[in-house]
């Protein structure tokens, strides 16, 4: 396979924003009695509540989590691609998250977000006008996998919960959560295919001065659902529609996620160079590419994710021009 740049995995990234479902950010909104309020209260009042009493209120919580701590952590990344060592950082300042990955191992990489604490990347559908709340999200999540949750854990020395995912179809592959009982921050994730195997780890190894921030967490505009002219006929249930950063570029791009898995559709029209028709692997993801002729005009289709390689291939292959 040639002439494609992949975008970083979830090796590259940390904290629920960023790992596990690493395109999901949530705004912090009330969606129950005991939820606080997003336009009267802070992260240190939202981190104070209670212990959660089961697996959906330990995911809410490590959202709020992921919006609310300042940390500095090491970590090591293990999949396919051989195993690499990172330093994460997660600061807090004026209401704006910066995260930064730091490549410990050969070429000096780094990678890093801004982003306003309880900014939104997730939809219930592509009609909402509003964010969901991580409450819905949570839900979300309950519907297409069987989630348990088991106590005593330890990782990087630290006392655990893990949550485990088990999808309730073949479309999907099965997660594990080991989160931190005293800040609800993600320690580790591990990712396995349909049959167990694992496919790739991520655990931090040190977890540094987390510090809850003391300011107010308030929810950012939505992005609008990027405008292209096609569409993907298909998708596992369960998958929607969810808005992205804009970019300047030749190539329209549409996002879908189950809250979970998250796969990227890409389409531009082919020049000079082009990928290899089929599916293809780098590291623990897949891709998988397709090609159309409209009149005199041919179109080049990829999607990158981490799903079964035959579903992710026939998410290319449903992709209809206007």
């Amino acid at each position: 396979m040639t002439g494609m740049t992949v975008p970083w995995g979830r090796a590259f990234v940390f904290g629920i924003s960023l790992l596990g479902a690493n395109l999901i950010t949530l705004p912090v909104e009330a969606s129950s009695d005991s939820d606080a309020s997003a336009s009267d209260s802070t992260c240190s009042d939202i981190v104070a509540q209670s212990a959660p009493d089961n697996a959906q209120q330990w995911l809410v919580r490590s959202m709020y989590a992921s919006h609310c701590y300042t940390f500095q952590a090491r970590a090591v990344s293990i999949d396919a691609l051989g195993v690499r060592t990172l330093a994460l950082s997660h600061r807090i300042r004026d209401g704006i998250r910066q995260q930064v990955v730091q490549h410990l191992d050969g070429p000096s990489i780094s990678v890093e977000r801004r982003s306003p604490v309880g900014r939104l990347t997730w939809f219930e559908s592509s009609s909402d006008t509003s964010p969901s709340a991580p409450d819905a999200w949570a839900r979300h999540i309950a519907t297409y996998y069987d989630v348990s949750l088991e106590h005593e854990e330890r990782v990087a020395g630290r006392t655990a919960v893990k949550i485990s995912f088990s999808p309730n179809d073949l479309q999907r592959y099965q997660h594990a959560w080991w989160i931190d009982e005293e800040t609800g921050l993600l320690l580790k994730h591990m990712l396995s295919d349909t049959q167990g195997r694992v496919l790739e780890t991520f655990q931090m190894t040190t977890l540094q001065s987390p510090e809850p921030y003391g300011g107010a967490v308030v929810s950012d505009l939505p992005i609008d659902i990027t405008d292209v002219e096609w569409q993907v006929a298909w998708l596992p249930e369960g998958f929607i529609d969810q808005p992205i950063e804009p970019v300047v570029s030749e190539i329209e791009q549409r996002f879908f996620s189950d809250g979970l898995a998250a796969v990227s559709v890409f389409a531009t029209p082919v020049g000079d160079s082009a990928l290899d028709a089929g599916v293809h692997q780098i590291g623990v993801s897949t891709v998988a590419v397709e090609f159309q002729t409209l009149g005199e005009q041919r179109w080049q289709v990829v999607g990158i994710g981490e799903l079964p390689p035959a579903q992710l291939l026939r998410i290319v292959q449903s992709v209809e021009f206007e």
